[in-house]
Parts: structure tokens; C-alpha cells; sequence
């Protein structure tokens, strides 16, 4: 679990470098306003890569586990617990 840094925003100008550095290490860091949490720094996310519709299909053709599925799936559509 990650440490959570708390630090008052007039600290903050004084320990900038050291709160980037925590954040950076994947810390949380909670600034606060007369010890009242007001706002969280926190990692940045890395971002979604989109696909064109195209380019899912290429990349979902390629990685499928077993080409046969399909054929047995497509053979079962439609068909409940009770029908097999």
C-alpha cells in the first residue's frame, strides 16, 4: 500500500523537490490548509491507447488462444445448459 505524505500548502513552496520526489515514487501526497486536507497530488495514471475499430479487430484475430473456438462457439449460439 502506498504511504500517503501530508504537507500544510505554506510548507509546500519550502519542500516542493521533496513532495515531486514522493509523487514521483508513487506516493500520495495530501496538502493541507490549517491541517485540513484541501487537495491530493497524486501519480499520474498512464493513459489509455486507443484503437480504431480496424486495428481491434487485427489485434483481437491475432492474439485468439484457439481459432477452433470460435467454429465451437458459433456452434452453440443460441442453445441453453438444458440443449447440450
Amino acid at each position: 500500500m502506498s504511504h500517503i505524505m501530508e504537507i500544510g500548502v505554506r510548507d509546500l513552496r519550502n519542500r516542493t523537490a521533496d513532495v515531486v520526489a514522493a509523487v514521483e515514487s508513487g506516493e500520495r501526497v495530501t496538502l493541507t490548509v490549517h491541517g485540513n486536507a484541501v487537495a491530493d497530488v497524486v501519480p499520474h495514471g498512464r493513459r489509455a491507447h486507443w484503437l480504431s475499430g480496424d486495428q481491434l479487430a487485427r489485434e483481437l484475430e491475432s492474439r485468439a488462444a484457439d481459432p477452433a473456438l470460435r467454429t465451437e462457439l458459433d456452434e452453440l449460439v443460441g442453445q441453453t445448459l438444458a440443449d447440450l
